[in-house]
């Protein structure tokens, strides 16, 4: 599958959208992935988990983990298909943590899966839990990075199998807020502050 094939499961989920948008990372931009509707569908879930670990060697990991929320269904998958263990890390009080029950270890390696990119930061924080608890990230992998030329965001290899160029926008340098025309919306996993 190329990356436009995949590009049309968002388009045709109805969730590439257009407006006025606050990311996970607290940047505004005027599109926005919503891949909770992508993932919906076992059938993409299996297709675009396929695609991603073709990007990997499974004799080089141990285990899977994500980043809660928007990581659990493709992560999941991805785990199934490579027939390892998958955990997830989640915020607690506004921590990513290791919780459930979940152990990690001494020296596991860890593969980090993810659906969205954007600056990286949900990523970052799984894999900080994933070395205080004695693993070893080895590789990233999301279904769609949104600032693929950005450098420096991983001190892992990492891999997307969509790269789509989405200008984002510090709160208070956006156009879309000066402007005031189109209100703000926050469709992700985490509320507007």
């Amino acid at each position: 599958m190329n990356e436009q094939e995949m590009l049309s499961m968002y388009e045709d989920a109805g969730a590439l959208l257009n407006g006025h948008f606050v990311l996970s990372s607290g940047r505004h931009s005027s599109r926005y992935l919503q891949s909770a509707l992508v993932l919906m569908s076992p059938a993409n879930a299996v297709a675009l988990a396929g695609e991603l670990i073709k990007k990997v060697n499974a004799a080089e990991i141990d285990m899977v983990v994500s980043p809660a929320i928007g990581g659990l269904v493709i992560g999941q998958e991805a785990a199934r298909q490579l027939n390892k263990p998958f955990i997830f890390t989640e915020r607690k009080e506004g921590e990513m943590q290791l919780r459930r029950g979940f152990t990690i270890p001494e020296g596991t390696r860890l593969l980090v899966v993810e659906d969205v990119i954007t600056t990286g930061g949900s990523v970052c924080e799984c894999m900080a839990v994933v070395r205080e608890h004695g693993g070893k990230p080895v590789k990233v992998l999301a279904v769609v990075d949104r600032a693929p030329n950005a450098e420096g965001r991983f001190d892992v290899p990492h891999e997307t199998a969509i790269a789509l160029n989405v200008e984002t926008y510090a709160v208070d340098d956006c156009p879309l807020c000066r402007e005031g025309i189109i209100p703000v919306v926050k469709p992700g996993s985490r509320g507007v502050a």
